[in-house]
């Protein structure tokens, strides 16, 4: 199997997921621990992280997983750190680079690069560099700001880069991945999920359960409905989905979700209407990540609330990976923001937690409901924060400012539809943005409110580029929202990428 050394990467788990997409065994491990998991290993990787190799307290490794004999890759901080050790040098880059750049390698005859086009897009995302290579190693890739962007000791079977080959948007990373395995004499295959996998999961979750009974916090998105479906199929009736109307949500979603489950799936749903519960525990509250805590909280204590009366022991959730890695959810990992799911569960909730999904991303996820028989028009839908339209509003959440976001989302949701992009974009929404600007209205001035509109286009969440649509489409957009929503008066487009931006404004 091979072996990946987690630094903190937000993408080390994406990193596993390749590898076993090509039918070879992953293990995780922290650095501290990593020559106790080198028995039967064909190869070791080393992952990104946000410290910097030089820095007091830095993760480090011991240099005796370098003798083992053993391939290595090391993927951005992994490359770093291989340089630091055996004697070459890591300085603060001339700037940060978070997104695209181009690679051109300078050794086409690189067993790590082989069938590579000379230069090719590659993903970045770091803000130290490798500005001396250790003795022995040779470089064999560059970009216009990275001159040891990929350097290799082919001799020892040592390979660093400074991008990331895991993410969609590096062009051919699959390849490289696929590559290092051959150097590891590892031969590989894809391996995609299965009807026989989800079954298996369905047994797990029963196995796990055994005969108490469960609530699932239900938001109506696809993590928690296909989440919800899965142990619905494993323990029937003993669970009870638990749809919290937070008042932070978009238009009819209410009315949706009670159609398609309590209809279609017949599944047991209770609909709980909290809207001015949760907006009385958000007053006053500005800060992002406070607003997370307090949504997190009072989903919680309202769940719990539930749970009693229900009777159960267990809480199933949507949470996904990214949601995790976001949360910080590995050892040296940097906390990005706090998702209301992770971040939001008190240390001492009475309730056991059932995550099925927690090491899956997002368009695996669409596949697992597909392969449970879920209808598409759940199974496609857009991803939409547990959080709701709270972190979609700048400052204070308010009535007023819901209502003006609320109509303000459905006419970007209604144009995305009516021009056909539902399936090409990963999400489409609205921002209140909490700035007044100066416009004109019948020849007099008024000051109103600003709108955002994020389109985005994404395969997993890792990373994400800002959606092209159409001119004629944000027109439409833009028209009917200062039209129709009388407190608007200028809508602006959000054309900002993941890194260094997060899909969400908050």
């Amino acid at each position: 199997m091979i072996v990946i050394v987690d630094f903190g990467s937000q993408t080390t788990h994406l990193i596993g997921r390749r590898i076993r997409e090509m039918g070879c065994d992953v293990v995780i491990v922290n650095p501290e621990v990593v020559l106790d998991h080198t028995t039967n290993v064909k190869g070791i990787i080393l992952s990104g992280g946000p410290a910097s190799v030089y820095g007091k307290g830095s993760p480090t490794i011991d240099k005796k997983i370098f003798e083992l004999n053993i391939p290595v890759l090391g993927i951005c901080y992994g490359e770093q750190i291989i340089s630091y050790l055996l004697g070459g040098e890591v300085k603060p880059g001339k700037k940060k680079e978070y997104g695209p750049a181009t690679l051109t390698i300078t050794d086409l005859t690189s067993p790590l690069l082989k069938s590579l086009p000379q230069d090719l897009n590659v993903w970045m995302s770091h803000g130290d560099a490798v500005v001396k290579i250790p003795p022995g190693f040779k470089t064999t890739g560059v970009t216009e700001t990275i001159p040891y962007a990929v350097i290799e000791n082919e001799k020892k079977k040592m390979y660093g880069i400074q991008f990331h080959p895991e993410v969609v948007h590096t062009q051919f990373g699959e390849v490289l991945l696929q590559n290092f395995l051959t150097i590891c004499n590892i031969h590989f295959q894809k391996h995609e999920l299965d009807v026989e996998y989800v079954n298996n999961m369905i047994e797990d979750i029963k196995e796990s359960i055994g005969e108490e009974k469960a609530i699932c916090a239900l938001s109506g998105g696809v993590d928690s409905s296909v989440a919800a479906l899965l142990v619905h199929k494993a323990i029937g009736h003993r669970l009870t989905s638990i749809y919290i109307d937070s008042g932070l949500m978009r238009k009819d979603e209410t009315k949706t979700l009670r159609e398609v489950f309590k209809t279609h799936y017949r599944m047991n749903v209770k609909i709980v209407h909290a809207g001015k519960l949760f907006l009385k525990n958000l007053k006053g509250v500005t800060d992002p990540e406070q607003k997370r805590k307090v949504i997190g909280k009072t989903f919680i204590k309202v769940l719990e609330i539930e749970a009693k009366k229900l009777k159960a022991h267990f809480l199933v959730q949507g949470t996904i990976y990214p949601d995790i890695i976001e949360s910080a959810g590995t050892k040296h990992a940097s906390k990005i923001k706090s998702h209301h799911n992770v971040g939001g569960l008190p240390k001492n909730m009475k309730l056991g937690l059932v995550e099925p999904l927690r090491n899956f991303y997002k368009d695996e996820v669409r596949k697992a409901g597909s392969l449970l028989g879920m209808s598409d028009s759940i199974v496609q839908r857009r991803p939409f924060p547990g959080p709701g339209l709270a972190i979609r509003i700048i400052g204070e959440v308010t009535e007023r400012k819901l209502a003006i976001l609320r109509a303000c989302d459905a006419i970007v949701k209604e144009e995305v539809k009516n021009a056909g992009l539902e399936l090409t974009l990963w999400q489409a929404f609205a921002i209140f943005t909490g700035l007044k600007t100066t416009g004109v209205r019948g020849d007099e001035r008024v000051y109103g409110e600003t709108i955002a509109i994020r389109a985005i286009e994404a395969k997993d969440a890792m990373s994400a580029h800002w959606a092209r649509i159409p001119y004629e489409v944000m027109d439409k957009m833009s028209v009917r929202i200062v039209n129709e929503v009388r407190a608007v008066n200028r809508v602006v487009y959000d054309i900002s990428n993941k890194p260094p931006a997060t899909m969400e404004w908050e």
